[in-house]
């Protein structure tokens, strides 16, 4: 019979041994670190990522801008001006008074009308003013500081003046200049402005030459002249007889770029009645050279010319039997220019923010021939021409003999040059009333009416420094508006393309505004408008540069959404798979500590 055996125990410490809470061996690291590498290997490439889809800023100096802006804000620009008033012929007249007197009261008549006016580009308060009394070989005057320019008794002889006045207000003009010319600028810079006062026995004129000199002859005291000599220097001079509110500085005729282009056209309206041509070479070097050279500083100016034919007008005149001539009113100018058949197409290089101006001498046909302007008084214009702001000028001119119907000549005429002289000269008071500034030869005023000299290059000396120091403080405040604008937009836009060559424009823009301003404050107008005009030009170029138009300026949020399709699946599984392997071997690492922990048992 088998023996039957009883089943064995299994041992204690087996029995005590659970492998759910325990584990006999240390956990491994290979699954660990196999998911730590695929983790990290995702986390390394998270900077080449975000380098991919950098946008590249050039650095700019935005404190610089908004320091330019905040002083042109806080401090207008200064242009010195220097005054002198020239007394002579004052021998006879008793009791005397001093120089010292005679200043203190031009300085308190031109305090009043200076504040009175506040033109960008007047000198305003920053002037200086000396008086000297030319009392034969010897001579008084006020005290000057250096900067001022020094007085050589004797150097204004009366008798010498009065004999260049007999020969006429231009012969005194250059003789002033010749006599007062070393003194148009100061030493520290600022232009240097004269006004002789002469007595003589003849009733009182007051001229004001093409230079930077005034005189006052006639029978008038020195007190009495104080009222005009104080009117000539801040209406005139300072503010270059303009009027506030003429037209503002951002309506002059003048592009961003500081160029204007100047298109002369000679439209024949019907070829079949007559046709024609003009000598504009000639007109260009002898009468529009002088003119360009004068506005170098406030523009570059270009000159372009065509001839065109078939260029009826948009308006309707009527035949008047009292002037027998076809009339067109005001009220028709707006529809003078027609702009379907006028093509006053200019070069490719007028283009850009260079300004065109349109200069058209319009030929009547022998429909309407002679055309007359009739203004608003009805009186007939006696140019016969008009401007349109920001555009240009028209003028009509009529054929001589041209009611003669016999008188048509299919063959090519030329115009005379005197009439291109009279033609250009209403050209030329276009151009001056587009600047803002009268052709009126005399300018009436609150102490009288003053004769001011005209000048065969179109602008006058003191009329040019007027415009140097009004475009500069133009140039430079929108200069500093732009470059305001385009700092607010870049920090707007983080995602903003900024290419060095933008950065580069800001910072050449910013010192020839620094430029600029310095020269404005020495006194130095032709290179203060430069300067200005170059920084407003850069500033325009940077902030229309074509990369800022460019369609990179999505934000960081569209960034990623385009992104996150393609990377965030593939990245949430391999975290996931990250804190799993890592909770796991937290959780096996606590088993095997637990089995360390239990007491052996023998």
């Amino acid at each position: 019979m088998a023996e039957i055996s009883e089943p064995s125990n299994p041992p204690l410490e087996q029995s005590a041994f659970d492998p759910s809470t325990m584990r006999k061996t240390k956990p491994g690291f290979k699954r660990l670190i196999l998911t730590i590498s695929v983790f990290s290997s995702f986390l390394l490439g998270l900077p080449f990522l975000w380098k991919s889809v950098e946008i590249y800023r050039a650095p700019l100096p935005f404190m610089d801008i908004d320091a330019l802006s905040s002083q042109l804000e806080s401090t207008p620009l200064q242009f010195p001006c220097s005054f002198r008033v020239i007394y002579v012929g004052f021998d006879s007249i008793a009791p005397r008074v001093s120089a010292e007197q005679l200043k203190s009261s031009i300085l308190d008549e031109i305090t009043e009308l200076s504040s009175k006016s506040s033109l960008c580009g007047s000198c305003s308060n920053n002037y200086d003013v000396s008086v000297v009394i030319e009392s034969g070989s010897d001579c008084s005057q006020t005290r000057t500081d250096a900067s001022s320019c020094s007085w050589r008794c004797g150097a204004l002889s009366a008798s010498d003046f009065a004999v260049s006045l007999e020969n006429g207000n231009d012969s005194a003009d250059d003789f002033l200049e010749v006599a007062l010319g070393g003194c148009s600028r100061s030493a520290s810079g600022g232009r240097g402005y004269s006004v002789v006062v002469m007595n003589r026995d003849e009733n009182v004129e007051v001229t004001i030459g093409k230079y930077r000199h005034a005189w006052i002859v006639g029978r008038i005291s020195e007190m009495e002249a104080i009222p005009k000599v104080a009117e000539i220097f801040v209406k005139l001079f300072g503010n270059g007889g303009r009027e506030e509110g003429l037209i503002p500085g951002e309506f002059m005729p003048v592009g961003a770029d500081g160029k204007i282009f100047l298109s002369f056209n000679l439209l024949n309206a019907d070829p079949d009645d007559w046709i024609y041509d003009w000598d504009f070479q000639t007109v260009d070097e002898v009468l529009l050279k002088p003119l360009i050279k004068e506005l170098a500083p406030v523009a570059n100016v270009s000159v372009e010319s065509q001839v065109l034919y078939h260029t009826p007008t948009s308006s309707f005149s009527y035949w008047d039997d009292d002037q027998e001539s076809y009339i067109f009113n005001t009220k028709d100018l707006p529809f003078f220019v027609n702009s379907n058949e006028w093509h006053l197409d200019t070069s490719i290089a007028a283009g850009g923010r260079s300004k065109i101006l349109h200069f058209v001498i319009y030929i009547p046909s022998a429909r309407e021939c002679p055309l007359l302007l009739q203004l608003p008084d009805g009186q007939i214009s006696e140019t016969n021409g008009f401007i349109s702001p920001m555009w240009g000028g028209v003028i009509v001119w009529n054929p001589k003999g041209c009611l003669d119907r016999k008188s048509k000549q299919h063959h090519r005429q030329m115009i005379s040059y005197p009439e291109l002289e009279k033609i250009v000269e209403v050209f030329l008071g276009q151009f001056r009333q587009l600047f803002g500034l009268k052709s009126d030869p005399q300018h009436v005023g609150l102490s009288g009416t003053f004769n001011i000299l005209t000048s065969e290059k179109g602008f006058t000396k003191w009329e040019i420094d007027f415009l140097s120091r009004q475009h500069s403080c133009f140039n430079l405040h929108s200069c500093a508006s732009s470059l305001g604008s385009l700092s607010r937009l870049v920090q707007s836009l983080p995602r903003m393309i900024i290419l060095d060559e933008i950065g580069k424009q800001v910072k050449y823009s910013l010192k020839a505004a620094n430029l600029a301003q310095r020269n404005a404050s020495l006194g130095v107008f032709d290179a203060a408008a430069i300067s200005s005009r170059q920084a407003r030009s850069l500033a325009e170029d940077a902030f229309f540069h074509p990369s800022i138009m460019s369609v990179s300026y999505f934000s960081f949020e569209h960034c990623f959404a385009v992104y996150s399709p393609f990377f965030l699946p593939v990245a949430l599984h391999v975290i996931l798979a990250a804190l799993r392997e890592w909770k796991r071997y937290k959780q096996e690492h606590k088993k095997y500590l637990a089995f360390l922990a239990k007491p052996k048992q023998s």
